[in-house]
């Protein structure tokens, strides 16, 4: 898989040289690429942003410097092309699932304002949004959208890794334990000590089931 992200301050994305996507990037298991904007217009001061038509507060991002960016990485439209937005479908994980079988991803990252219609009108696929909140920018979002899609890609994680997360099954992930057995007066229930895989599994849905019920409760409508 081969994600670009456009963006104006791309030296916001050197924290996914870090960890798992920053291990998974070195050894090839998928291309990531950071795009500054910049690059691409044709303002002699290198602006990307201009006041809004109409008035109001802030700057809007131009659409010229993202049109012809989005032409360059992706010029046959091969790609899924994603504006990060507050105004976008909200991410899930079927969501996540679903582009990670993707053969390629255009972020864009927009900032300010926001960005001119017109460049989502011509150039974008979709908006996607990581909630119902408002962010000063795409950056967080399109991190957020890169490491959860990363992870279903051939190679990154062990297949084992992906069974039976949060969400998998509209059940939020049962309590997890390691060494040691007793910290500070609370130990590791003994169903999990006791080697019977098949009452671990059961103890493990129960916990899902009641951990869901309690905490994401519209999860089980």
């Amino acid at each position: 898989m081969k994600i670009t992200v456009l963006t104006l301050f791309p030296e916001m994305f050197s924290a996914l040289s870090s960890s798992i996507i920053g291990r998974a990037t070195k050894e090839g298991k998928f291309q990531l690429n950071i795009v500054d904007i910049r690059a691409y217009t044709e303002d002699k001061h290198l602006k990307c942003d201009d006041y809004p038509f109409g008035g109001g507060a802030g700057m809007v991002m131009m659409a010229q410097p993202i049109g012809s960016a989005i032409e360059a990485v992706d010029p046959g439209h091969g790609a899924r092309r994603i504006y990060l937005s507050p105004k976008g479908k909200t991410l899930t994980q079927e969501k996540v699932i679903r582009l990670s079988e993707e053969e390629e991803l255009v972020l864009l990252c927009g900032h300010y304002e926001g960005v001119d219609q017109r460049a989502i009108d011509l150039f974008i696929d979709e908006e996607i949004s990581i909630g119902d909140y408002v962010l000063t920018g795409g950056e967080l979002p399109a991190m957020v959208l890169v490491d959860c899609v990363a992870r279903y890609v051939e190679g990154v994680l062990a297949p084992s890794s992906l069974v039976d997360e949060s969400f998998s099954e509209n059940l939020l992930e049962y309590p997890q334990y390691t060494r040691p057995v007793e910290y500070r007066g609370l130990t590791v229930p003994e169903v999990l000590r006791g080697g019977n895989h098949a009452e671990i599994d059961k103890w493990r849905r129960e916990k899902a089931l009641e951990l869901t019920r309690k905490l994401r409760p519209d999860l089980l409508k």
